[in-house]
């Protein structure tokens, strides 16, 4: 049986073309076609713009919800442009495909989902409460998004739990109604479509999250976890890695990724204090930093090795790593309880916070928040992850449960 499928890219929807790669477009040579569209340049200036702000006030410690929601704007009008794009949407209508793969962050998708009258599969890429997909939350056990809780809760934390509830919803109409131009300009009066109920208009939900990480929680028949999906098949370390950690012996080494924004936006003075901190440890650390962005007044500690780019998933499987330094994202997170490798979460921003509280809660990791970032501190809390065994055994134990459901 043969469908045509068209899958709807947004402008960072980099989970949902690994996703689709890994899935299906690896099985079959030439069975995909690629259509571009490129933003207007006063768009795109705009755009970075909005998001350079607010990767700035995140990295900051500072609230971004405002920020946030001028870039979704930006990105509504963007949505403008494309539908009004008639050789793009009848080209897409003409092909009449069979299904619509859509991410759950870029609502212009679901749109043009709608505006082909096709069925549609959507993918979550962070934990669930992100957005409302029509699932049960029961409030007295399930954590909403942001609140920073896990699913064991005093009374006083369920009062937290039903506050941050109604924030969420605020915030949701808030982001939502960022497409209501859109939505009117495009759609003829008594047919336009609400977002909120878009969302669960979807066949399937594609979760990229597992029961190794998430709370217990009600879930519904067309809600799938992938948080294996991603998962390769483990190669050999180049040897200018294993020749570096060769030299630390049955001590082992760190592993330092704190992801391409992340790592993009860093601020000097945090690279100063873990750089110090890194020189505490007995272990080799192999750190996925740009040399063109280290300060040239600083002295790389004597067990660091930077790199550009480093074969994360190949150097988590290797036998004589010890800690994962992390920003907590959930890919991330997903490769270290793959292999069973105990972690030290910096998170920064989005669900990264959320993650790092699944962690916690499983006991396979600490986290430490960015602005608290310190040597003394940090050296500690590596060392403690590292010296404290049962931070290994829970890793173990959350990759037996991982693998336990071969995802096929």
């Amino acid at each position: 049986y043969h469908a045509k499928i068209i899958c709807l890219v947004g402008l960072n929807d980099i989970f949902l073309l690994v996703f689709l790669k890994i899935f299906y477009l690896e099985k079959k040579e030439n069975a995909y076609q690629v259509i571009s569209w490129l933003l207007p340049e006063n768009h795109e200036k705009e755009l970075k713009k909005h998001f350079d702000s607010y990767m700035k006030e995140a990295l900051h410690g500072r609230e971004a919800f405002d920020t946030f929601v001028k870039l979704m704007e930006q990105l509504g009008i963007q949505c403008s442009d494309l539908l009004r794009r008639s050789d793009i949407m009848d080209s897409l209508k003409n092909e009449n495909f069979d299904l619509v793969f859509v991410e759950a962050f870029d609502f212009c998708s679901f749109l043009v989902a709608e505006k082909l009258g096709k069925p549609f599969v959507s993918i979550l890429p962070t934990p669930f409460g992100s957005v409302d997909l029509g699932l049960p939350n029961p409030v007295s056990y399930v954590p909403v998004f942001h609140s920073l809780l896990t699913d064991h809760m005093d009374f006083w934390g369920r009062v937290r739990n039903f506050l941050m509830f109604l924030d969420f919803f605020l915030r949701q109409w808030r982001i939502q109604s960022t497409f209501d131009n859109t939505i009117k300009e495009h759609f003829p009066e008594g047919s336009r479509p609400v977002l909120s109920h878009l969302l669960k208009k979807a066949e399937l939900w594609f979760v990229n999250s597992d029961f190794a990480l998430e709370f217990a929680r009600p879930l519904l028949p067309n809600t799938v976890y992938v948080g294996g999906l991603m998962a390769r098949p483990v190669k050999p370390v180049p040897q200018e890695f294993e020749n570096f950690i060769s030299k630390f012996g049955d001590s082992g080494f760190v592993l330092v990724a704190m992801g391409s924004m992340v790592s993009t936006y860093q601020s000097q003075e945090v690279l100063m204090e873990m750089n110090s901190a890194f020189a505490h440890l007995s272990q080799g650390v192999i750190w996925n930093c740009k040399p063109s962005k280290w300060p040239k007044d600083v002295k790389l500690a004597a067990n660091v090795k930077i790199v550009d780019w480093l074969p994360q998933n190949d150097l988590l499987a290797h036998p004589r790593i010890r800690l994962f330094v992390t920003h907590g994202g959930l890919n991330s997170i997903m490769e270290a309880i793959q292999h069973g490798v105990p972690i030290v979460g910096i998170p920064v921003l989005g669900d990264q916070p959320e993650n790092m509280v699944r962690v916690e809660a499983k006991k396979f990791g600490v986290s430490i928040q960015l602005k608290q970032i310190k040597a003394e501190t940090l050296a500690l809390k590596m060392k403690e992850v590292i010296e404290d065994k049962r931070y290994k055994s829970a890793a173990v134990a959350a990759s037996i449960i991982r693998r336990s459901h071969p995802l096929t």
